[in-house]
């Protein structure tokens, strides 16, 4: 008798979900400054889950079960509301839910597990309170949370002029900022912190980051809200919002694509919201760093053989407030294997390294941009058979300063850059090109 054939595996089933979720936003005037139906929506839960804090603002008649968040947060997610299941679930958040709040986890995990979003009764939002305070247009204000993210994400959002709102992790947030502000230049900066906002306890100090914390002060409440008019010192280096960084900008040991060529590649590979790039050779890190800078859901990867520049790279990220560039150390192709589908690449050296150019090309999907710089014959011979096969536009860049002669002025030449530049379609273009030979070190 032959053997019975094995069972096939059973299909997942994803974690059972609630009745019902309801996402409840409280604010610092607790129950007291809840609406009707928020009150309606607490006292019928069978389950509560919310911070410590905010579940200690509820009053004895919201008599479902009170589970605090566990920590960390997000992991624990799926599996509360699963222990939950076919009960009423109200989750408490602080002022509105789905702004920075746990809403869009909620929302998120809630998909997952094929149910219903969560209902949502949110509270004014620590932004709409501190706006109204300050006489601040809400849709002029800029909003940067430190909540659960980096400090050096504020550094992008810093413009002489500029008005921002910051989203604090704690009562130490405030001097951590004023820090931040001093070591970019922006010392003069006024601050105002907001505390309690919407509550019996609100307070506000002011200051300046230079003179942080102000005298007679002692701003320690956890439950506060940044208000910076941004003040840049004389001096200090102006880092504008379009690419092309001034070159002292970024820490290098030569290894940059420098200024007017980097503004040429950026808009060469044409960022976009959400977008991700693979910065292949990525020496100073600046293209992948300039390519963030575009827009907030920008995201890059840069690849760095050398494991002293891939650190610079980080370190460049972090002084030019992209601390979420991801730098993968190792030669390319290899260290290529595993990332995530690009919608555009660049490479910026090693063109010749034997399967590079293929594998950056097989790793774009239709619609991807391909840039690529170099400055050597062997590298522009390639590129050139490329662009035979796959058209897009080969272009030569040639930059010339004014510098000292004797007396006079004259122009010094610097190396032209010849640049390759390609949308990859689904329509096949030819013979695959000639692969690489070793031998290019730029």
């Amino acid at each position: 008798m032959s053997p019975a054939p094995p069972a096939a595996p059973a299909p997942h089933t994803p974690d059972p979900a609630p009745a019902r979720v309801t996402v409840v936003g409280i604010g610092a005037d607790g129950w007291e400054g809840l609406p009707a139906v928020s009150q309606e929506a607490l006292r019928g839960a069978g389950t509560l889950i919310g911070g410590a804090r905010q579940l200690a603002l509820l009053p004895a008649e919201c008599a479902g079960e009170r589970v605090p968040w566990p920590s960390p947060l997000r992991p624990a997610v799926p599996g509360l509301l699963a222990a939950h299941a076919g009960r009423e679930v109200c989750v408490l958040a602080s002022g509105d839910p789905m702004f920075y709040g746990i809403g869009r986890t909620l929302a998120e995990v809630l998909g997952e597990a094929g149910a219903a979003p969560p209902r949502g009764l949110p509270h004014p939002s620590s932004v709409s309170y501190a706006c109204a305070r300050l006489g601040w247009p809400v849709e002029d204000t800029e909003v940067v949370t430190l909540v659960g993210r980096p400090l050096a994400g504020l550094t992008a959002a810093l413009h002489d002029g500029r008005r921002l709102l910051v989203l604090s992790a704690g009562a130490e947030t405030p001097a951590q900022v004023a820090g931040l502000l001093r070591e970019r230049g922006f010392g003069p900066t006024r601050m105002r912190v907001l505390e309690q906002l919407g509550g019996p306890r609100e307070r506000q100090y002011e200051g300046t980051a230079e003179d942080w914390p102000p005298a007679a002060a002692d701003p320690t409440d956890p439950l506060n809200v940044i208000a910076l008019d941004c003040v840049r010192a004389p001096g200090a280096l102006r880092l504008a919002a379009a690419p092309g960084l001034p070159d002292d900008a970024y820490e290098h040991d030569g290894q940059l694509t420098k200024r007017h060529i980097r503004a040429a590649t950026l808009a060469a590979l044409a960022p976009a919201p959400g977008e991700l790039l693979w910065d292949v050779g990525g020496g100073s890190g600046s293209i992948g760093i300039e390519w963030m800078r575009t827009h907030r859901t920008c995201r890059a990867v840069a690849v760095e053989r050398d494991a002293v520049r891939a650190e610079r790279i980080a370190r460049n990220a972090d002084a030019l407030g992209v601390p979420a560039l991801r730098v993968v150390t190792g030669p390319a192709p290899a260290a290529l294997a595993g990332l995530p589908t690009p919608g555009a690449v660049f490479i910026g050296g090693g063109l010749t390294a034997p399967g590079l150019l293929e594998a950056c090309w097989a790793a774009l999907p239709p619609g991807g941009r391909l840039v690529a710089n170099t400055v050597t014959l062997e590298s522009e011979a390639l590129l050139a058979d490329w662009y035979r096969r796959h058209g897009g536009d080969l272009v030569r860049l040639a930059v010339a300063h004014a510098v000292p002669v004797g007396g006079f002025t004259g122009w010094r030449q610097a190396m032209p850059v010849t640049q390759w530049s390609v949308t990859k379609t689904d329509a096949p273009s030819g013979p695959p090109p000639t692969p690489s030979a070793p031998g290019d070190a730029q």
